[in-house]
């Protein structure tokens, strides 16, 4: 005969919120510590006999039943459950006793460990009775610690006589085989629920979060995990506080631990580690003075919050994961059937139902009258107690289970053996033992339940939000739920619905350490900055980012340029010297009007060819000069337009054996010039150089050099086009590019010489007397050109893009303006102007009258 004892010990729990005056007056000097969850331990055995099922009496025994008084219900329904099914445990019930005395700790259960032996000679209907062989079973929890206790007690001097199941918390402590080969822990290991709170800062974009968490190994494990995962998507810790489990260090060092919760600019703290410890002392200690946080913690946590301040912010709350399981559905309706009005008043007194039913005398506290009749303890669903199951509570509901699964498998397999009542006694908990190690089932919810902690199982949690209201009331909603079945980044689900509804709003607080960079921005850091803080820092030039809090910013291409607010990247336009545009109109037009006007005076000059005028100083010079200078004025046209390939190699070669012939011609005629005046001084033997027309061999030779050095330049570095991207912001200049720069200055340099050795022939011809000396004219030309060409050199290099090569067409339009205004401008003006002047005769005539006069 096996008989089922449950021993049911709850310390006191103080409540600090005032109920009714009489209430208030009863607790204030029992009530000093915090509203802390301590440890209940059950002690478990069967009988061979039907039970009575008003589980209510038994429930009354208990010295503070309003507090964790869901252990106790979810404990009778979970046995109620059992002993009506008619598949489990044959000829065998389970009970519900409390011994005299109520709730006790630890200390107090090893001082009442006693076990007697119970004859019953009544024969029961359908029941087959045999002497009592017991094995208990003690189930321990919430808190690790008193579990760890009584294993080691267990282990040391009863391991046959007990075994030992928890509905607390996974501690890896508790899971060593070798130090607690007798005890079982109910609850998941819950290494994934770092992970799970990770998950939820990414979603709401935490990066700040403070950390207070209780100072052990179960406190520092899941430190290290929390680490990791934040780590890994940086994350920071605005503040990490170490409670010690000491309460005296504790108080020592709490407005320490209060100034830093305060002042940190977070406003998400996690909640980590025993609920009847000091951080648990601290955590209603900071609520209490309105430190308005968003908590994140376990559902453990849940008897502690729900029994906090009022608060009228909704921003703000506690955000519970709790294991997800199954509802239980007929819990509730369980709950209901117990009825409590024929209990005395003392008991009812110390449960509070009078006070929602009943008056209470102002004298005397358990006094009640006009109470309801036939009133169930549908209160406790409003007044203490969450009509769904916390995970302690389902706990104790597998743990049962697993008992009764365990003695069901056993009785099937020893029923029909003889039995040595005096060994049996202490072998029963051995065998028991063997079937709960391997037990395995699926409970009535549907959900899987295995004893093997080698079996590594898919975790799932539950998120609630949880908000607190005067009288101990409070509000509990699932917004979302975090399981490892699926893939990374899929593992979260948040009703964005019912937070909406809850909260009023899709978002929660915001944490983080530093406001995000917008686009256009990016992050920076100080060396003494951590990852999750840092400043705001423009984008360097040429560079976006157009999403928040980015590390580094992206240069554009290079056919494109950031805009304004340098979020993104805009295409180039496409610039190079259109004739669309005002100036290359303007240029073109120029270029057209002295190339016609050049056109205009070598025809006067074919008209007029046997004036003394243009006879003077070698005609076909001029004509070679004035044909040189029409190619000049058109070479800007090859500046103008699309650049492509042939343009811009033509732009170089033109430019440079147009000049060439031109420079090279107004040399020659300087030459003619000063050879021309020596011919004519007696005894000068030069007319052969003039007569046999040296001077036009100037013009080839030169010009040939000037071809061969072009034809090495293209041969090796020719020219090419080229987008030029980063001369000006949002363009792109098409131009030419010269391919070698040196052999671009040298095709310059070449032209100067030819230049200024002109200038000094011409110089030193100035002063000939000659009535047609133009020597005067072509020193002037000479100085102009050398002139615009060394302004244009550094003015050439200050410039980029298109203006360089607005100034390269300038320069060419103005050098060669500048020859054809000096040179042929003022004999056109003799021509036309002055036909007196371009007469030998009209001349001798003026110049006998002139010295006649004189």
């Amino acid at each position: 005969m096996f008989t089922l004892i449950f021993l049911f010990f709850l310390l006191n729990i103080p409540l600090l919120m005032p109920r009714s005056t009489c209430f208030w007056r009863m607790e204030q000097n029992n009530d000093k510590d915090e509203d802390l969850v301590k440890d209940c331990t059950f002690m478990l055995t069967s009988v061979q006999w039907p039970v009575e099922r008003d589980y209510f009496k038994n429930i009354l025994n208990m010295q503070k039943p309003t507090e964790n008084i869901q252990f106790a219900l979810a404990l009778t329904f979970s046995i109620d459950e059992v002993n009506r099914n008619p598949d489990l445990l044959p000829n065998t019930s389970l009970v519900l006793q409390f011994p005299e005395g109520g709730c006790k700790n630890m200390s107090q259960l090893h001082s009442r460990l006693h076990f007697s032996e119970k004859n019953n000679n009544d024969i029961l209907p359908n029941y087959i009775c045999m002497e009592d062989t017991t094995c208990i079973v003690l189930l321990t929890g919430p808190n690790w610690a008193a579990s760890a206790v009584s294993g080691t007690v267990i282990n040391l001097y009863i391991s046959q006589q007990l075994l030992q199941l928890t509905y607390g918390p996974f501690h890896p402590l508790l899971s060593n085989r070798e130090q607690f080969p007798f005890l079982y822990q109910m609850a998941p290991k819950g290494t994934s629920l770092a992970l799970g709170m990770v998950s939820l800062m990414l979603h709401f974009n935490w990066n700040w979060i403070g950390l207070a968490i209780s100072d052990n190994d179960q406190g520092t494990q899941f430190l290290s995990h929390l680490r990791r995962e934040m780590e890994k998507n940086k994350i920071c810790f605005a503040f990490l506080n170490m409670i010690p489990v000491e309460m005296h260090l504790y108080l020592s060092r709490a407005k320490v631990y209060y100034n830093q919760i305060i002042t940190s600019s977070t406003n998400v703290v996690i909640i980590y580690g025993d609920t009847d410890s000091a951080l648990a002392v601290g955590f209603r200690r900071w609520k209490s003075l309105g430190i308005q946080r968003l908590w994140i913690t376990t559902s453990q946590w849940d008897v502690t919050t729900i029994k906090a301040d009022f608060t009228l912010n909704s921003t703000y709350g506690t955000l519970a994961f709790a294991h997800h399981h199954a509802e239980i559905s007929h819990f509730k309706s369980f709950v209901q059937t117990l009825n409590p009005i024929k209990y005395s008043n003392e008991y009812l007194a110390r449960l509070e139902w009078m006070k929602l039913n009943c008056e209470v005398s102002a004298f005397k506290c358990k006094t009640l009258k006009n109470c309801v009749s036939n009133t169930s303890v549908q209160w406790l669903k409003v007044q203490t107690l969450d009509m769904a199951f916390s995970d302690n509570c389902y706990d104790i509901y597998n743990a049962v289970y697993t008992v009764a699964h365990a003695l069901h498998e056993m009785i099937l397999q020893v029923y029909n053996q003889p039995m040595d009542n005096g060994k049996e006694y202490y072998g029963h908990c051995l065998k028991l033992n063997s079937f709960l190690r391997k037990t395995h089932f699926i409970n009535p919810v549907g959900e899987r339940v295995n004893m093997n902690q080698k079996e590594k199982l898919q975790e799932e949690y539950d998120i609630f939000q949880i908000w607190n209201f005067p009288y101990g009331l409070g509000l509990k909603v699932k917004i979302g739920e975090f399981s490892t079945h699926f893939p990374h980044n899929q593992q979260l689900h948040l009703y964005e619905d019912m937070i909406e509804q809850s909260t009023g709003s899709r978002q929660m607080p915001l944490s983080v350490c530093s406001a995000d960079c917008g686009p256009g921005f990016r992050k920076f850091w100080q060396e003494v900055m951590t990852a999750c803080c840092f400043d705001c820092h423009r984008c360097p030039q040429n560079e976006v980012s157009n999403e928040t809090n980015v590390d580094k910013c992206v240069r554009c291409r290079e056919d494109q340029y950031a805009n304004r607010e340098q979020n993104q990247c805009i295409p180039k336009a496409v610039i190079f010297l259109n004739y669309k545009e005002p100036l290359e109109i303007v240029l073109a037009l120029t270029a057209l009007f002295f190339s016609a006007f050049t056109t205009v005076v070598l025809g006067v000059f074919l008209k007029h060819h046997d004036t003394p005028i243009v006879k003077a100083n070698n005609q076909n010079l001029s004509y070679i000069l004035l044909i040189s200078l029409i190619f000049s004025f058109l070479c800007p046209l090859l500046f103008i337009g699309h650049p492509n390939l042939a343009t811009c190699v033509m732009q170089q070669v033109t430019f440079g054996v147009v000049f060439t012939v031109a420079v090279s011609t107004v040399l020659a005629k300087t030459v003619t010039v000063l050879l021309a005046f020596k011919v004519t001084v007696p005894g000068r033997r030069m007319r052969y150089f003039l007569v046999s027309g040296a001077p036009n061999y100037i013009i080839a030779i030169f010009t040939l050099i000037q071809i061969i050095f072009c034809a090495i330049w293209l041969r090796f570095s020719p020219p090419f086009i080229e987008n030029d991207a980063q001369s000006e912001h949002g363009q792109i200049i098409i131009v030419c590019n010269k391919g070698s720069v040196n052999a671009f200055y040298s095709v310059l340099g070449y032209h100067g010489s030819l230049a200024l050795a002109s200038f000094f022939v011409a110089f030193l011809a100035r002063n000939l007397p000659d009535t047609f000396n133009e020597a005067k004219l072509l020193t002037f030309s000479m100085l102009l050109f050398c002139s615009v060409w060394v302004t244009f050199i550094p003015v050439y290099h200050s410039t980029k893009g298109k203006v360089m090569v607005v100034v390269e067409v300038l320069s060419i339009l103005a050098s060669s303006a500048g020859l054809l205004g000096c040179i042929f401008v003022p004999k056109c003006y003799i021509i036309l102007l002055r036909p007196e002047r371009n007469s030998v005769q009209k001349l001798r005539e003026r110049t006998q009258f002139s010295a006649h006069i004189s």
